[in-house]
């Protein structure tokens, strides 16, 4: 039986298919939305992902603040509940899951359907035997975690995030394989908690896309809490349960016994099951082949999340959606630009990071100028202990003249996420640095530093001609 036709059915109830869907039910349009099982509404952010990771990040933070009391005389007695650590997220997962399941959505004027979609044609798709149609449909059936694949794994019970956070029993040692975003923030966190945590990284530093001086400063301070980290190191194989051998790149190994596998090496796309050749969706390299505006080989078909193959964060799938209602109801269309994107690792400090980095400028041949500053003397950071912190802007060239624009930075600090927002703001809109320049910060807000880094530029224009004509146009006008 089929069913009559939609304007537009969604694949995928995660962060980008959920905008996508309310707003055009909002609109009026008729909307299907697929997903395959109500606990899956909400996708990665809300079940495996940004949700659960906060909460258990949040935790973390507590605990570690209560035992950093000793400094002022305060002692805490006792070890972290891990079991009551657990049922706090699965608590705030269920407050946001009010908002998004199946009865919502439906009550929202959303048509739902729970189980597996198939393409049977370049308009439509299946789903437990009935067979949908729409004008448009989007795909945004997210990413998964990569397995790992070496010797002797099947031995070992691996968990990954989208087991983490139902675990049962987590304790003693936990060997975390991979050192990018996920592995730093679950890594620290459970360190924090209590387990002796080692993470292997088989590149040379932690946080690959990120400066390798504001690395070091996280690495260091990961150190000092305890965590072990081997750099330049893979899993080469387990040798039982509770056993691995590593191997370092120039080839020597060592054998390290765990509790627990934490794998966080990357995330792939199963696409296997979705029949994309009956819809003449082209794929390469198992990815699906997509353009600038979102849109597959099938110009009936995009893209949205994690699936269009460009950034993985639950708000690069906000952009996309921005970008796709724009195109569905406008002639005049926009392409992605991930030139004013940004990101956040939730560790501790927060490392964030904006806009063009060093590697895409010198790629791009763009003209640039490097600002950085450490908050050594920076009030807030003496006073809140964070001057480790530290602070690097790309300003386009200046002159007496010619205006400065933000071209991108990364700053890691405690809430850097937060502190970086203006900088972000001005590089979206292209501000002057003037802008941060002349706002006034009130005292001492951490934020503040923002402007200090554009203080110390500014200084240093006075030097040479410029401190002359300004010392001519004083005596000048006070004469």
């Amino acid at each position: 039986m089929e069913s009559s036709k939609y304007d537009i059915i969604v694949i995928g109830a995660g962060s980008g298919g959920l905008g996508v869907s309310l707003f055009m039910a909002k609109v009026g349009l008729k909307v299907l939305l697929v997903d395959k099982s109500d606990k899956h509404i909400g996708g990665d952010c809300l079940n495996y992902g940004c949700v659960p990771s906060k909460a258990l990040i949040h935790a973390s933070r507590l605990v570690h603040q209560a035992q950093a009391g000793i400094a002022f005389g305060i002692y805490a007695d006792g070890k972290p509940d891990l079991e009551k650590v657990m049922h706090y997220i699965y608590e705030k997962q269920e407050h946001i899951r009010k908002h998004e399941n199946a009865d919502y959505l439906r009550r929202e004027g959303i048509d739902v359907v729970l189980g597996m979609a198939k393409f049977v044609d370049k308009d439509a798709i299946t789903v437990r035997g009935i067979v949908y149609k729409a004008r448009r449909i989007i795909l945004a059936t997210g990413s998964r975690p990569t397995k790992l694949s070496v010797p002797g794994v099947e031995r070992v019970n691996c968990i990954d995030n989208e087991h983490l956070f139902t675990a049962s029993e987590l304790a003693g040692r936990m060997l975390v394989v991979g050192g990018g975003p996920i592995g730093v923030e679950m890594g620290q966190a459970m360190n924090r908690l209590g387990l002796q945590v080692t993470i292997v990284q088989s590149g040379p530093q932690l946080l690959a896309k990120e400066e390798p001086e504001i690395v070091e400063i996280l690495h260091k301070r990961l150190i000092d809490e305890g965590m072990d980290i081997r750099l330049n190191t893979e899993v080469k194989s387990f040798e039982g349960p509770y056993e691995a051998n590593l191997v370092n790149r120039q080839g020597k190994t060592c054998r390290i016994n765990f509790d627990s596998v934490f794998v966080a090496a990357g995330r792939h796309f199963e696409l296997e099951n979705l029949d994309l050749d009956r819809a003449g969706i082209e794929v390469q390299n198992g990815k699906i082949i997509v353009n600038r505006y979102l849109q597959t080989s099938n110009n009936r078909i995009f893209t949205c999340g994690d699936i269009a193959g460009f950034m993985q964060f639950s708000h690069a799938a906000e952009q996309h959606t921005r970008l796709l209602l724009n195109n569905l109801f406008s002639p005049l269309k926009r392409k992605l630009n991930n030139d004013h994107m940004s990101w956040v690792t939730f560790s501790d400090p927060e490392v964030a990071t904006f806009g063009l980095q060093l590697s895409e400028l010198k790629k791009r041949k763009i003209k640039y100028q490097r600002l950085e500053i450490s908050f050594e003397d920076d009030d807030r950071a003496v006073v809140d202990d964070y001057q480790y912190g530290k602070l690097i802007l790309y300003l386009s060239p200046g002159g007496l003249l010619r205006k400065q624009r933000i071209l991108g930075g990364t700053m890691i600090a405690p809430q850097a996420g937060e502190l970086v927002q203006e900088l972000l703001l001005a590089n979206s809109l292209k501000l002057d640095i003037d802008a941060i320049f002349n706002k006034i910060y009130p005292y001492p807000v951490a934020s503040r530093v923002n402007q200090m880094i554009i203080v110390n530029e500014k200084e240093k224009m006075l030097k040479g001609k410029l401190n002359g004509v300004l010392r001519g146009l004083f005596r000048f006008l006070n004469r």
